[in-house]
């Protein structure tokens, strides 16, 4: 464990006044303290008056890390019984199985089910708020019971009942209602990197390679760095591909390992933190094998399998992002380095391993441990016949790929890219990207219902007016930490100075990191969650 001095500032703020809070510490004794930037006041969650209280540490020259804790125990909330009901005729998607938002008329029909069997519900409308791609809407209806309790185990009683009576329930806490005027608690951690002070650098890790998940702890302490969050989506279903994998594009000290979805956003990282921004990036790759030119459907993942989605045109089932969707395809070309893992992907089809520019190997099925120096390019479907009966051991092959915000290369060395979405907040306004980036699921409203408009954990990065970037990380899922939605996540951001602002992994993902200490509360029940990438202050 590293030992420093911590600086602490504490401060309490009751009401919805405007308060200059400084989010920075001092500098160390031998040096005058930079001013710290005026930040706003009290975060606009949750019911208006409540208590909020910010502790600032700092944890390195240009670092600090600020606890904000809003809030408190609300008696109001309670443990509630909510039932999935089955699609209809009328519903959006009448072969769907049963969910939890549907129609009007499908929520009707399972209420009337529940009153045969004794039971009172009411159907509730859910509404979808405006957005920066969304027009304010009714999302579609819920169903829950009447009756509510002041413990979990007491709405688990009910839920087991109702289930040996054929119907399919969970049981839920209202504090986890997005939107509503709940007195809290919350708990934020913010990461404040000043790069007018800030003397690191500051960038992203997969750890040892890319198809393997660790925990944020462990990712940090790979790098020795003194700070770290969890990063981009990835891979957790081997179904879905490589776990670990990026879901998305990444690209660490300059080495772009991973393409996009489709122009979902990302955040862009200098090591000084002089330039972090929100752009939507743009990836081409393409193999030159004697003579020809073949356009590359992806770089380090499991060939055929798309997380997230947003490929192109010949993948089933949509070009445009998904999220949480393993989109298909089989007919593909993948290049692959020896950072994806100790192997590629192995399995029907064929591969090609360069070492420089010269073809070392063609092989009629997939898989290979790549040596130092080489990389490979995986064929399936009509490509793999054409690969083998046109390249020759010997014979000239190269592949090259480019990742651009629209005209200057992202690709270049000490350059950081993350993979995220939806965005939140641009040029100081409140900017969520939910249709574009693929969390706006029209026949699955559930989908929407649950990761959108549900306090969640969540994680999220941007920069301020000051040029600061901010690292933020919100508990949830917990009676003790309520979490955001991403609408309360987007005017988080904004209530704490960014002007740009996007969303990065969340839920079980969501961990902070000082100083080898973890400083959140993981929700998954099995702790802290492996995952694909992190961010780290060293």
């Amino acid at each position: 464990m590293r030992t420093h001095n911590p600086t602490r500032l504490a401060v309490a703020v009751v009401g919805a006044a405007t308060l200059a809070l400084p989010l920075a510490g001092t500098t160390a004794v031998a040096k005058p303290a930079p001013k710290p930037a005026p930040v706003p006041g009290p975060l606009n969650l949750g019911s208006p008056d409540q208590t909020e209280t910010r502790t600032t540490t700092m944890v390195q020259r240009g670092v600090t890390h600020t606890l904000i804790t809003r809030g408190g125990t609300d008696s109001s909330l309670r443990w509630i019984v909510e039932v999935n009901m089955p699609s209809q005729a009328t519903s959006p998607d009448p072969d769907a199985p049963a969910r939890s938002i549907q129609d009007k008329a499908a929520a009707e029909a399972t209420r009337a089910r529940l009153a045969d069997a004794g039971f009172a519900a009411t159907v509730e409308a859910v509404e979808q708020p405006a957005v920066a791609d969304l027009p304010a809407s009714t999302l579609g209806h819920r169903l829950r019971l009447d009756q509510t309790f002041a413990t979990k185990a007491e709405a688990d009683a009910l839920v087991a009942d109702l289930k040996a009576k054929g119907f399919s329930t969970r049981s839920w806490f209202t504090g986890w209602d997005g939107g509503t005027q709940a007195k809290g608690p919350w708990r934020i951690n913010v990461l404040t990197i000043d790069p007018k002070h800030f003397k690191g650098e500051l960038g992203a890790t997969f750890g040892p390679d890319l198809a393997t998940r660790e925990k944020t702890t462990e990712l940090a302490a790979f790098v020795g760095a003194r700070a770290a969050i969890n990063a981009g989506f990835f891979v957790m279903d081997p179904k879905a591909g490589a776990e670990g994998d990026p879901a998305g594009v990444a690209v660490y000290d300059g080495k772009l390992v991973s393409e996009t979805i489709a122009d979902r956003p990302a955040l862009v990282l200098d090591p000084k933190a002089r330039h972090t921004r929100v752009v939507n990036p743009v990836w081409k790759g393409e193999a030159r094998l004697d003579g020809q030119r073949l356009q590359l459907d992806g770089i380090n993942r499991v060939i055929g399998l798309i997380r997230n989605c947003g490929g192109d045109a010949t993948d089933k089932v949509t070009a445009l992002p998904l999220h949480d969707v393993t989109c298909t395809d089989d007919a593909e070309l993948v290049a692959y380095t020896p950072d994806f893992a100790a192997s590629t992907p192995a399995g029907e089809g064929a591969e090609v391993v360069l070492q420089g520019k010269r073809v070392v190997a063609a092989k009629a099925t997939r898989g290979t441990a790549l040596k130092a120096g080489q990389t490979s390019i995986q064929a399936t479907g009509a490509y793999a016949q054409q690969l083998l009966s046109e390249v020759q051991v010997g014979e000239r092959g190269t592949w090259t790929q480019r990742l651009t915000d629209g005209r200057a290369r992202l690709d270049k060395p000490r350059t950081t890219v993350v993979n995220g979405g939806p965005e939140l907040v641009r040029d100081g306004n409140l900017f969520v990207t939910q249709k574009r980036d693929g969390m706006n699921q029209p026949l699955n409203p559930s989908f929407d219902y649950g990761w959108v408009l549900q306090r969640n954990p969540r994680t999220f990065a941007g920069v301020d007016a000051q040029g600061r970037t901010l690292l933020v990380t919100v508990d949830g899922r917990q009676l003790t930490d309520l979490g955001l939605s991403i609408p309360e996540a987007a005017q988080v951001a904004k209530d704490l100075g960014m002007t740009d602002a996007i969303n990065l992994d969340g839920g079980g993902s969501t961990a902070m990191v000082v100083d080898d200490e973890l400083v959140t509360s993981p929700s998954d029940a099995t702790g802290e969650r492996g995952v694909g990438d992190a961010i780290v202050v060293e």
